[in-house]
């Protein structure tokens, strides 16, 4: 029990030192997520009704393809659960609705799920879930881009961990494709231009057109590598709090076994001592009475 401590505490220690950094990743990410989404917005409002595949929703929806980000490890407490519920959950609801379904999934922990349930999966992206690159939001975004291009699939859906501070995360569910133009035409959580603060206007060469349709795969990516900055930063903040209640328990367990040790020995050290005061007393009424020894 001792050593499962010092591993468990030992976990707890490095997740909790790479929180900081995963943290910082995603405050990092915040500006860039910020620009793009102002200049995507400033484009579909200057090119007018941009006819982009990426912006038009389909009039029916047959095939939703879900993009379902775990880690590549556990020991992270209910990290991995939830969102596979949440995922499991949003399949069913489209299946009563006479859809079909494509996964996408990111981490070990979703492909070993699905695959054990025999889910069949679109795509399969393993190995970066505690350290992601832009280029793994890329591949992924290129993954899902094609198929719903060939409308093959007719929306697309992200769901991950929303990393809102160490202490507190929440699964969610976010439409990828096709865009919102609501969600462009404030930003993705920017306010509407006021009175006290209008946008300037801008020039374009080439047309709004040509630049949105080249920038329109750039803000999907963004948006994909934002969700697996959250997700790595829930990953290792759940996984600091199960590795600290595994210390937790491992002191309580200690305590409670060292506990019935002692009982125990206690226990077994009385028995012994009645052993042979037991014996001594019966040897002592082993002797004869009244006999004297002769000199």
């Amino acid at each position: 029990m001792q050593s499962t401590k010092k591993i468990t505490r030992a976990m707890e220690l490095i997740a909790a030192s790479r929180i900081v950094r995963a943290q910082a990743r995603v405050a990092a990410a915040v500006p860039y997520s910020e620009q793009i989404t102002e200049v995507v917005h400033d484009l579909a409002a200057a090119g007018g009704n941009v006819q982009s595949p990426l912006l038009q929703p389909r009039p029916e929806i047959n095939r939703v393809a879900h993009v379902v980000i775990t880690a590549d490890r556990g020991l992270c407490g209910a990290y991995n659960s939830s969102v596979l519920r949440a995922a499991e959950g949003e399949m069913k609801e489209h299946r009563e609705l006479g859809r079909d379904n494509s996964l996408f999934v990111v981490g070990r922990k979703a492909e070993g799920y699905f695959r054990y349930r025999g889910y069949p999966t679109a795509a399969t992206f393993t190995g970066f879930s505690d350290q992601p690159a832009y280029e793994d939001a890329r591949r992924i975004g290129q993954a899902v881009r094609e198929p719903f291009l060939d409308e093959s699939i007719d929306m697309v859906q992200i769901i991950y961990t929303r990393f809102i501070s160490v202490g507190s995360q929440e699964v969610v569910v976010r439409p990828l494709m096709p865009l919102d133009r609501e969600l462009l035409a404030g930003g993705d959580g920017l306010p509407e231009p006021s009175a006290e603060g209008l946008r300037a206007a801008y020039e374009f060469e080439p047309g709004p057109e040509a630049i949105l349709e080249r920038l329109l795969p750039r803000y999907v990516e963004a948006r994909i590598f934002a969700a697996l900055l959250n997700a790595a930063a829930s990953e290792h903040s759940a996984r600091q709090r199960a590795m600290k209640a595994a210390s937790d328990n491992a002191d309580e367990l200690i305590i409670s076994l060292t506990r019935v040790m002692n009982r125990a020995r206690q226990d077994a050290i009385t028995t012994e001592i009645m052993e042979i005061v037991g014996g001594a007393e019966a040897l002592r009424q082993a002797q004869p009475h009244g006999v004297e020894e002769v000199a």
